[in-house]
Formats: structure tokens, C-alpha cells, sequence
């Protein structure tokens, strides 16, 4: 099977991110296990962080959900779960520079997927320019509760390499 097809079987976060951990260990050589996702009301400009030297992704909950219902396919929600967490990721292994980070979600992501596929075209133009009215739609009020997504990190390394 090929990642395109492993991408669109995904059904959760956990299957994502497993893909975004495979995909980097055979493009970049690096991995890391040990994280957590939390799910956050976050403003609608920030699709996540990675607060550096944590074991925690931050990611905006309004922002996925918006993006959950509002995009055409499966494929398309699983393209930008799929770039999001990979950019976070990246950051978790210590790349810090914003600029550098982009670049290598794009070289993983067209390496993975191809120049065709909606991942791709999403690194080079954003989430924002697929989903422009996920921006700007939905209340602007911020919660402040949080949820940790059981059942993300698969691993049982705790370390870097």
C-alpha cells in the first residue's frame, strides 16, 4: 500500500500521526516517541504548537472542526491533520526555525505523497488558502478547557533519535 492510500484509511489522530512518524524516519532518518496531543481552543490563526522541550502538540480544536466540515473529502481532512501534525512534529525532533520547519514539511510531504496530492499543495500554500472559510466562520468567543487525545503516540521509546 502506498502512503496515499495508508493517509486515506486513517480514521483518528493516532493513525495520522503514526504515518507522520513513519514518514519522517524514511525521509529524514529521525524519530522521537513520547508525545501527547491536546486538543485547545486556540485563535483561528494557530493550527497548533509545540511548546519546545515538552512532550505536549497543542492543536486548535475550533479549527479542526471547522476544517472537518467544511472540507470536500476525507482525503482533505486528512491531508491537513496530516500537515499540521507533521509541522509540529519537526519542531518536537528540534528544528526550531519556522522558515527550515516549512521547507521539510514540504520535501517530506512531496517525497511521501507527490506533487499532486492536497498534503502537498498544503505545505507550499497553507491550510488557509483549502479552507478560507474556516478562518473567518463560527463563534469567536475562546474557551479556555482542553482535551488530551487518548491513544496518540503508539510508541514506548521516550528519546530522540
Amino acid at each position: 500500500m502506498d502512503h496515499g492510500e495508508e493517509l486515506d484509511r486513517c480514521e483518528n489522530f493516532g493513525d495520522v500521526f503514526e504515518l507522520v512518524k513513519k514518514t519522517v524516519k524514511e525521509t529524514l532518518g529521525r524519530r522521537r516517541a513520547g508525545l501527547m496531543l491536546v486538543l485547545s481552543e486556540l485563535p483561528m490563526n494557530v493550527g497548533a504548537f509545540h511548546v519546545i522541550g515538552s512532550n505536549a502538540i497543542v492543536a486548535n480544536r475550533r479549527l479542526f472542526d471547522r476544517i472537518t466540515k467544511s472540507a470536500r473529502s476525507k482525503r482533505e481532512v486528512n491531508s491537513f491533520v496530516y500537515s499540521i501534525l507533521l509541522h509540529e512534529y519537526l519542531h518536537s525532533l528540534g528544528y526550531i526555525d519556522e522558515k527550515q520547519v516549512r521547507e521539510l514539511v514540504y520535501e517530506v510531504t512531496k517525497e511521501t505523497f507527490g506533487s499532486d496530492h492536497p498534503a502537498t499543495s498544503m505545505s507550499i500554500r497553507g491550510p488557509f488558502a483549502f479552507f478560507p472559510e474556516a478562518l473567518h466562520s463560527g463563534d469567536p468567543t475562546i474557551r479556555q478547557d482542553f482535551e488530551i487525545v487518548r491513544d496518540f503516540d503508539r510508541s514506548n521509546q521516550t528519546y530522540i533519535s
